[in-house]
């Protein structure tokens, strides 16, 4: 295979199980194939919530961790709730497969260190309603905890509509050989018949320290803001694809001269920036980053390696340029002359290494 990555990258691969099979089965696979052991753990999401005043749900759903003998992470997978099409909405939840419910992210990071992620749904909630000295009431087939004044505290109900068959492979940070370790993934996935959803992506997440200087930072909006068409025609973008959107125009409009760190974080503040972007760039503004990292969310789903390693290494090089202290320049009108330029772009940074 050829190699053309040089930085550490942590990729997030977005597949689907075909009927019958579950990102378990992959999990257990991959162990079974390494010598090594999978680890339930908790996987964080959100989803719009149909309950009238209330925004929105947070999750807990299973994932699966996968360590090599020597404990080590080979990948975690686990579900992605933009990943719907072609399952069935009315499918019954499998046996031992639930979901933790709740309205407060603060309380979903309590049940997340209190309840245990390969315990059945009837206890799940148990360590946790110990907490505040109640029992859990079992609802139907769903189990609700309360608080001594009968607030809700979480939900656990079975995770049913074929929510086992989503499968987002997510990577430790690679330092080399990158080709070769989506390999030892997506073989296996493929042998096991996952396919590409209709609306997959793939993300990369490059570390985030080189882009913390101002003019580092002001380039990368520039790039996927003034660049963001002829970049995802290269890319060849999924336009399936959810949870995209351009930079808001404030941050863009702060990259007009030479803004200094404090504007650009007033300006991401002032345009509600979230991870939901074509580039998820918050963790640059945390004062304590979750993962230290700038994640590019535009590449396109895939199963082959090679693939995924050519789109990446266009992306790397682009954002090495980003780190040149001169500003990027403006696009081409053309998009076809647009895409020209970054592709002499990439040249020159190529040429620099």
């Amino acid at each position: 295979m050829t190699e053309g990555l040089r930085r550490r990258i942590g990729f997030e691969i977005e597949l689907m199980a075909p009927p019958g099979v579950s990102r378990r089965s992959l999990a257990d696979d991959l162990a079974a194939r390494c010598g090594g052991r999978v680890r339930p753990v908790w996987h964080r999401d959100s989803e719009p919530s149909l309950v009238p005043g209330l925004g929105r749900f947070l999750n807990l759903t299973q994932g699966f961790a996968v360590d090599r003998p020597d404990g080590s992470p080979l990948c975690t997978l686990v579900d992605d709730i933009t990943l719907i099409d072609g399952l069935d909405p009315r499918a019954p939840a499998l046996p031992g497969w639930f979901r933790v419910l709740s309205d407060d992210a603060r309380l979903l990071s309590l049940l997340a260190e209190q309840c245990d992620p390969a315990g059945p749904l009837d206890t799940v909630l148990d360590a946790a309603a110990a907490l505040w000295g109640v029992k859990p009431e079992p609802i139907g087939d769903v189990v609700r905890l309360d608080d001594p004044g009968g607030g809700t505290i979480a939900l656990a109900a079975p995770a049913g509509g074929e929510r086992e068959r989503p499968c987002e492979i997510v990577t430790p940070p690679l330092a080399a050989g990158h080709a070769e370790a989506l390999e030892e993934l997506l073989g296996p996935a493929r042998q096991l018949g996952f396919t590409v959803p209709s609306e997959a992506a793939v993300h990369l997440h490059l570390d985030g320290g080189p882009f913390r200087r101002p003019q580092a930072l002001a380039n990368v909006v520039r790039l996927f803001a003034h660049w963001r068409e002829p970049l995802r025609a290269l890319l060849q973008t999924n336009p399936a694809c959810r949870r995209l959107a351009p930079l808001p125009g404030p941050l863009v409009a702060a990259t007009a001269g030479r803004p200094g760190w404090d504007e650009l974080r007033r300006a991401a503040d002032e345009g509600g920036l979230t991870k939901f972007f074509d580039v998820n760039l918050t963790q640059l503004f945390a004062d304590r980053p979750i993962r230290d990292t700038v994640e590019v969310r535009i590449l396109p789903g895939a199963l082959d390696a090679d693939a995924i390693v050519a789109r990446a290494a266009l992306v790397e090089l682009l954002l090495e340029r980003c780190l040149v202290s001169s500003p990027l320049p403006a696009a081409d009108p053309d998009p076809a002359g647009a895409a020209e330029q970054l592709l002499h772009l990439a040249a020159e940074a190529l040429a620099r290494r």
